[in-house]
């Protein structure tokens, strides 16, 4: 816990006098006041949690987590649990949408084993932070014990920790995980109220008697476990994932150390709103990727209070919706440090 309680004490809310500064710079280009929409607020927020209105964005990596599920065993998904190390294995060749994604944005994509039941061989590009072989099946019990939450929570806030020392610019989460739909919904459902019904969808393409079937396995976990809505940790406990877990730190660290984290979908921002319950400023350093098919993401993000960058109806995971959201990101930020001033172009202001 003790690197856990040293993050928290860390986060500071982004100063809005900052924004305000951001924002008179863009408003002082040549164009017409606000016209370049949700890329002025991109930049603005960007440069804020910098603290500089000249920031930097060169260098970019995704942090795809990957963990497995004693969930699966009850039989929510399509694919057996054997595709998360094969898929693990595809990002470590560069096949993956991910890989694709990121190499067109020029970031680097790093993969996390926090929770994968098997045994890797060492690989350049995975960082092998194993805290468990999987989650246990949440419908006969808890998922994880307590310990091994901030285990992996821990994990990532001390992957964020060696990003800011390798002068990161921007970090984005993914995830790799069969059957991670069910505890994401497990942990929305858990912290909003809203019915399991209202928050699970159909994750790799379930049909609709297997959907019901997820629906009565995950409300049967949460009347078993009881995870506690005003305690964020246990519900990440009882009903999460260790990826999630996972993001869940990376997240926390980004904003302990003012890195903007690029937030990918439906159960990356499980991690993502886990930490904000754990801390009201993290939000301050967060940008949501896309909106996804899945269900519960609207109601996630309506509770974290972040507005999608895309909505593109992805429903892949991995990060790939994070590497575009980063690209433009990026784009604002040139903005911001590239196009010239009215005095500059010798235009004259409106």
């Amino acid at each position: 816990m003790e690197l856990l309680d040293a993050t928290l004490a860390k986060i500071q809310p982004v100063d809005d006098a900052f924004l305000a500064k951001a924002q008179a710079k863009l408003d002082n280009k040549t164009k017409p006041l606000g016209s370049l929409g949700r890329l002025e607020e991109m930049a603005r927020r960007f440069a804020a949690i910098n603290e500089n209105l000249s920031p930097e964005t060169g260098k970019k990596v995704i942090f795809t987590f990957a963990g497995d599920h004693g969930i699966v065993e009850e039989g929510v998904s399509l694919f057996p649990k054997e595709v998360t190390p094969q898929m693990v294995l595809n990002f470590l060749r560069g096949g993956a949408g991910v890989n694709v994604l990121a190499r067109h944005v020029g970031a680097e994509v790093r993969v996390v084993d926090i929770g994968v039941d098997y045994d890797f061989d060492p690989a350049p590009g995975l960082i092998i932070r194993k805290v468990a072989k999987g989650t246990r099946n949440f419908a006969k019990g808890s998922a994880m014990t307590r310990e091994e939450a901030v285990q992996a929570i821990e994990v990532g806030i001390a992957l964020a920790d060696l990003a800011k020392s390798e002068g990161v610019s921007m970090l984005g989460t993914g995830e790799m995980g069969i059957g991670n739909t069910s505890p994401s919904s497990a942990i929305i459902a858990a912290l909003s109220g809203c019915s399991v019904r209202e928050v699970t969808h159909r994750g790799t393409g379930i049909n609709d008697s297997v959907l019901e079937h997820k629906i009565s396995v995950i409300e049967a976990g949460l009347a078993l476990n009881r995870p506690d809505p005003e305690d964020p940790l246990d519900v990440l406990a009882k009903v999460g994932g260790l990826e999630i877990a996972g993001i869940a730190g990376l997240v926390l660290g980004a904003a302990a150390n003012r890195i903007p984290v690029v937030v990918d979908g439906f159960i990356s921002t499980a991690g993502a709103l886990i930490a904000c319950e754990m801390h009201p400023h993290v939000r301050d350093y967060l940008f949501a990727a896309h909106a996804s098919v899945e269900v519960g993401h609207r109601m996630m993000l309506e509770r974290i209070g972040a507005e999608p960058i895309l909505d593109l109806q992805l429903r892949l995971g991995e990060g790939t919706g994070a590497a575009l959201a980063m690209g433009l990101i990026d784009a604002s930020v040139k903005v911001l440090n590239e196009m010239a001033t009215f005095a500059e172009a010798g235009v004259a202001e409106g």
